[in-house]
C-alpha cells in the first residue's frame, strides 16, 4: 500500500486527492497530512483519513488543533501534530512515503517538493510556483533522482497525456486553453473599474482568492506557460494560449505531420488528481463522462495581451530566464492581496509586476535559499510601489 503526504489538504486540490483517495483505500493510505489555519476541516480530514503526522502553519494552531481535537474525543490516538516548513519537508521525504501531492500555494511549498524530488518520490504538482519560481533547480534535481512531475492542474496534465501520443522530438507546438475569465469580453474602460467581488466570480472553476484573481487577468496561464515550459521541455515559442470559454477542450498538442491530439473531459479535478496517482496505469474515475450526444459548441480565439497585460509578461519573464519568473511570481502574490484590500485598481495588478520586475536585478539562483532570498526582495519592491499609488477607479 502506498503512503501519500497532502500538502495544503484543506485546499481544493487537497479536498479532492482526499477524495480519490477515499474511493481507493486498499491502494493508498494517508501518511501526513499539511494544511494552514483551517483547523476545523482539518480535524475532519484527521478523523477520517487518520494520518501518522499532521503539520499546521503556527504554533498557535497547533495548539487549537490539539484542543480542538481532544474536544472531539476523536476514538483513536491524536497523531504527532508538527508546526512550521521544516516539518513540511520532514513529511514530504520520510522513508515511508511513496508520493506528495504538492499543493500549497506559493512558495511555502517550495523546499519540501523540492527536497522530496531530490530523494525521487512521485510528486503530483498542483502548485505552480514551484516550477515558474525555481523550475531550473527542481527540473535538475528530478533529472538527478530519476523522478517525474506528474501534473495535477488540468491543463497540464492534458497535455502530459497528449504527449504520450508519440515522442517529444515529433512535437512541433503545445497549445494551452483558457477560459479568458470574467472579463474576456470586457473593454479597457470597463476593465478599469472591475471590483475585487466581480473578479472573484469565475465562470467555471470555483477556486481560492488568488488563483481566481490570477484568472481574471491571465496571469495564471501565464504562470502555466512557464510551468509547462520546464515540465515538458518546451520554449517560449513553443506554448501557445487560445481563449477556450467551454473549458472543455484542456490541452492540444500539434505533432511535425500537423496532426493535433486534444485532452477533452468534464471540468472535474478528480480526474487528473486519480491521474496522477495511479500513472502509468489508467483506472476508472468517480466524474463525469463527457457525453457527446448533447449539442454543444467548442469556441477558440487569441488572448487579448493588451487588454490581459499580465499573460504577456509571464512570457517576456519566461524569455529573460533566470529569476525573472521568480520576481513576477511573487509580485503578483503582493499585487492580488493588495487589490483585494482594494489598495490598488484592477489594471495596477499587472502595473505593479512591471515596475518590480524593471526594479529586481535579474540573477541566476543557485539554491532554493537564493530563490526565497529573490522572493523576498521582490516583494519588498512590490509593496513599496504600491504603497505610492493611489487606487484609480
Amino acid at each position: 500500500m502506498k503512503q501519500v503526504t497532502v500538502l495544503g489538504s484543506t485546499g481544493s486540490i487537497g479536498v479532492n486527492t482526499l477524495n480519490v483517495l477515499r474511493t481507493m483505500p486498499e491502494r493508498f493510505a494517508v501518511y501526513a497530512l499539511a494544511a494552514g489555519t483551517n483547523f476545523e476541516l482539518l480535524a475532519s480530514q484527521i478523523r477520517e483519513f487518520r494520518p501518522k503526522v499532521v503539520v499546521v502553519a503556527t504554533e498557535t494552531v497547533r495548539r487549537d488543533l490539539i484542543l480542538f481535537l481532544e474536544d472531539q474525543a476523536i476514538p483513536h490516538p491524536i497523531p504527532e501534530i508538527w508546526q512550521g516548513p521544516e516539518a513540511l519537508v520532514t513529511v514530504s521525504t520520510a522513508p515511508e512515503v511513496d508520493f506528495v501531492m504538492s499543493a500549497i500555494v506559493g512558495v511555502a511549498g517550495l523546499d519540501a517538493t523540492y527536497q522530496a524530488v531530490k530523494l525521487g518520490k512521485s510528486v503530483g504538482l498542483a502548485n505552480k510556483e514551484v516550477l515558474v519560481a525555481s523550475g531550473e533547480l527542481v527540473m535538475a534535481a528530478a533529472a538527478e533522482s530519476g523522478t517525474e512531475l506528474l501534473p495535477v492542474d488540468s491543463e497540464h496534465n492534458g497535455a502530459h497525456q497528449c504527449l504520450r501520443a508519440g515522442r517529444r522530438s515529433e512535437v512541433t507546438r503545445l497549445i494551452l486553453t483558457a477560459s479568458g475569465g470574467p472579463f474576456r469580453t470586457f473593454t479597457r474602460e470597463q476593465m478599469s473599474s472591475v471590483t475585487p467581488a466581480q473578479a472573484l466570480c469565475h465562470p467555471t472553476w470555483k477556486m481560492g482568492n488568488r488563483i481566481t484573481i490570477d484568472s481574471a487577468t491571465m496571469m495564471n496561464k501565464g504562470f502555466e506557460v512557464i510551468e509547462a515550459g520546464w515540465l515538458f521541455g518546451f520554449a517560449p515559442r513553443e506554448i501557445g494560449v487560445v481563449v477556450h470559454p467551454q473549458s472543455t477542450v484542456h490541452a492540444l498538442v500539434e505533432f511535425n505531420d500537423g496532426s493535433v491530439i486534444a485532452q477533452v473531459c468534464a471540468t472535474d479535478m478528480r480526474m487528473p488528481i486519480q491521474y496522477a496517482l495511479t500513472y502509468p496505469s489508467r483506472e476508472s474515475a468517480p466524474v463525469p463522462r463527457y457525453d457527446f450526444t448533447k449539442p454543444q459548441q467548442w469556441d477558440f480565439a487569441p488572448p487579448d495581451l493588451d487588454l490581459f497585460p499580465c499573460l504577456r509578461l509571464a512570457y517576456q519573464a519566461f524569455e529573460t530566464g533566470g529569476s525573472a519568473t521568480c520576481v513576477l511570481n511573487a509580485a503578483d502574490e503582493i499585487a492580488v492581496d493588495a487589490f483585494l484590500k482594494e489598495e490598488i485598481s484592477f489594471p495596477q495588478l499587472a502595473a505593479t509586476v512591471e515596475e518590480t520586475l524593471a526594479r529586481v536585478p535579474r540573477r541566476t539562483p543557485q539554491s532554493v535559499g537564493e530563490v526565497l532570498e529573490i522572493d523576498s526582495e521582490a516583494r519588498r519592491v512590490a509593496r513599496s510601489w504600491i504603497s505610492k499609488q493611489s487606487v484609480t477607479v
